[in-house]
């Protein structure tokens, strides 16, 4: 199982590139379902959970050229409609082609998915919307049997739930419906730029989605999708955490391939806090930026609340609560879309935070440096945190079980390290004594241009 070691204390400076969006590309993926023609994606990111998707298509019988970069799908066996738990249990993600699949298949068989834990996330959302387009569904032995033999046939459907929208619920229930007989209304559709991406993609294999981008979506129905080229948007997340690696390390970075227009309620945030998202290309195209981060010396405390699309998005909290660390005075974040997700508290307080739960909601008393330490990931995001408050600290930090954030970030430490930071992947077996692995990591990092080590301060 692998590792990183993390030599704190290292201003970031360069330029680095966004990566496509992962929870965009996996529904986009599962798109391919739904048609005969060829489906080109490009900007595809090369992480696991594109690769257990690619696994997942090829067993539901789609041909797949590609995992990464341009990926091209076309189905060869309709037949296959069997989802089976051991690829499904890697990510929740997975889920998403059971409205394709029923869609046009008219039957599927998908286990009940899995992914990072943080609390119970139902997906009942889904099957009560595919329920109300005529699907009958079971639950057999762990799986999901949804068939719908003489095709799926539209109606108004209500997808709110008790924290919102349903993103992942959202995206099955729309596809599904483009080739439903009638009209569809879906309301408290789930906003995110991901499903934007998604109807716009749809709409170009000949579907007829209006509203897209607002809560209320309608889906005309058609006979059949075909063949289409699409490209990937920007990775909003991935954009907000090297974003705050900036931040974290008082550095000078720039960042290319920013999709700022998705992101106004992260650059609230920023503004608040003291970190400066400057627009330096792109201002014409908002979704691909160019932009330029920098912070103040010090910090400020402030308020966050995550909440759907367009608000503050959850994926970014635990990151946030890393910087707010370092900000001087009393900060409060409430999470009301994952109550329970506070996996990073206690591994981030091994560091040195002073973090405060109640409930769903966590006083950060800021100020207080970090100070390197083994910890352990627990979730995608929280990895992303602990790594980033390793850049920030003094000494060596070792984050344990990051598989979790190959599964949302291309090689992380690459990236970083392009910037200056040091940061090394350490297997299991193979673990050195930290002061060569700073030997090593500072080597490896030589061949780009970095900075000079600064130590940081609160």
């Amino acid at each position: 199982m692998d590792s990183f070691r993390i030599q704190g204390g290292r201003r970031l400076a360069g330029r680095i590139q966004i990566e496509g969006s992962k929870n965009a590309t996996l529904p986009l993926m599962a798109a391919a379902l739904c048609t005969d023609g060829t489906l080109t994606l490009r900007n595809v990111p090369c992480l696991s959970d594109i690769s257990n998707m690619t696994k997942l298509l090829r067993q539901l019988g789609v041909e797949i050229d590609g995992e990464c970069g341009t990926v091209k799908m076309r189905v060869a066996d309709p037949n296959a409609i069997h989802a089976k738990y051991e690829i499904v249990k890697t990510m929740r993600a997975s889920i998403c082609v059971l409205g394709p699949m029923l869609a046009r298949r008219r039957r599927a068989r998908v286990s009940m998915p899995g992914g990072c834990s943080f609390g119970e996330r139902p997906i009942d959302l889904h099957l009560r919307g595919l329920e109300a387009l005529g699907a009958k569904i079971e639950l057999t032995e762990g799986d999901i049997i949804a068939t719908a033999p003489q095709g799926l046939k539209g109606t108004t459907i209500f997808l709110g739930g008790p924290f919102g929208s349903t993103v992942l619920g959202t995206a099955n229930v729309m596809t599904a419906a483009t080739l439903a007989k009638g009209t569809t209304i879906i309301e408290c559709a789930a906003c995110e730029p991901e499903i934007v991406d998604l109807a716009n993609l749809l709409n170009s294999m000949g579907a007829r989605i209006e509203n897209i981008g607002s809560p209320r979506l309608v889906i005309h129905g058609v006979e059949s999708l075909g063949s289409t080229t699409h490209t990937v948007i920007p990775d909003r997340i991935v954009a907000g955490t090297y974003a705050v690696a900036a931040a974290v390390t008082n550095g000078d970075v720039i960042l290319e391939e920013f999709p700022i227009d998705c992101m106004l309620s992260v650059i609230d945030r920023f503004n608040e806090i003291g970190v400066h998202v400057e627009v330096i290309e792109g201002h014409d195209n908002p979704m691909h930026a160019t932009v330029r981060v920098t912070s103040d010396r010090t910090l400020k405390p402030t308020t966050i609340t995550t909440q759907p699309h367009p608000g503050f998005p959850t994926d970014l909290q635990a990151q946030f609560m890393t910087l707010l660390c370092l900000a001087e005075g009393n900060s409060i974040i409430t999470e009301k879309i994952y109550p329970e997700r506070f996996g990073h508290v206690a591994e981030l307080s091994r560091m040195g935070a002073k973090i405060y739960r109640q409930g769903p909601t966590c006083v950060v008393s800021g100020g207080h440096p970090f100070k390197g330490a083994p910890v352990m990931a627990s979730d995608l995001r929280a990895s992303a945190s602990l790594v980033l408050a390793g850049l920030a600290a003094e000494g060596v930090t070792e984050v344990s079980r990051i598989y979790h954030l190959d599964r949302g970030y291309t090689r992380m430490e690459e990236q970083l390290n392009v910037l200056g930071a040091r940061i090394e992947r350490v297997r299991e077996e193979s673990k050195v004594p930290a002061a060569e692995t700073v030997s090593s990591s500072a080597s490896s990092a030589s061949s780009a241009s970095t900075p000079e080590t600064a130590k940081l301060e609160p």
